[in-house]
């Protein structure tokens, strides 16, 4: 699976996607492109891109882009808020299919919406 991270999602939640491809944009050189601009830029190389953005799905028309997005709502971006959701973050992320978007609430519980 290629998993693009976000700019806003903690670098070493890579860590929950062993022996998969997993980049940051900072390191795609696309830090100063723009939502749309980026899903666009990222649909060709990449199945899956994972943010903490909760309104892209309203501010884009992500069902035009081949690529599946995962946002990831949480307190907190440190490492320890996602650690124990490994599992459930890989799962969605495997699940995920091109042009949805699914979202999953990290607390107590994991709920997928």
């Amino acid at each position: 699976m290629r998993i693009l991270l976000d700019e806003c999602v903690n670098p070493r939640l890579r860590l929950a996607f062993p022996g998969d491809q997993v980049r940051r944009v900072a390191q795609m050189g696309w830090l100063s492109l723009l939502n749309g601009a980026l899903l666009r830029q990222a649909s060709p190389d990449f199945d899956v891109f994972v943010t903490l953005d909760q309104n892209l799905q309203y501010q884009n028309p992500v069902a035009k882009y081949p690529i599946g997005i995962l946002v990831l709502v949480t307190r907190s971006n440190h490492i320890d808020a996602y650690r124990r959701h490994f599992e459930e973050i890989r799962r969605a992320a495997m699940d995920s299919q091109p042009g949805t978007v699914t979202v999953l609430r990290l607390g107590s519980d994991l709920t997928v919406v």
